[in-house]
């Protein structure tokens, strides 16, 4: 089985930066998307940034675009989402998932398969 592990999440000032990680063990991965989501109190949860395994092309939440960065270490199994700029509006917790076999990096919650725990990130004005 897949099993994923977030880090790095905590408490900020507005305008700090703050770097996830999401360890993944159980196997390698190819053909794979893997994403960062968010739920933040009352809301929906939401795509943060995705990216393809294979290629690392990637896509963004017009939310956070210019602001977060999603990279990934293939030696690892590990994914990273740097978050610069943070705003109050970013506080949530914060979700790594990986998708089924599918080709580019994919937005919609339904195309992922495996999920971690999730860490809290809570940004103060």
């Amino acid at each position: 089985q897949v099993q994923l592990v977030e880090s790095g999440g905590g408490l900020v000032q507005a305008g700090g930066s703050l770097r996830l990680s999401c360890a993944a063990s159980g196997r390698t991965f190819s053909n794979n998307a893997m994403g960062w989501f968010r739920q933040g109190p009352g809301k929906e949860r939401e795509i943060v940034a995705a990216i393809s395994w294979n290629d690392g092309s990637t896509l963004y939440a017009e939310s956070v675009k210019g602001r977060f960065t999603i990279s990934k270490d293939n030696a690892k199994n590990t994914v990273y989402l740097q978050m610069n700029s943070l705003k109050p509006e970013d506080t949530a917790v914060y979700y790594c998932a990986l998708s089924g076999g599918i080709i580019g990096p994919v937005a919609d919650r339904r195309l992922y398969r495996y999920w971690g725990q999730g860490t809290q990130v809570t940004v103060s004005s």
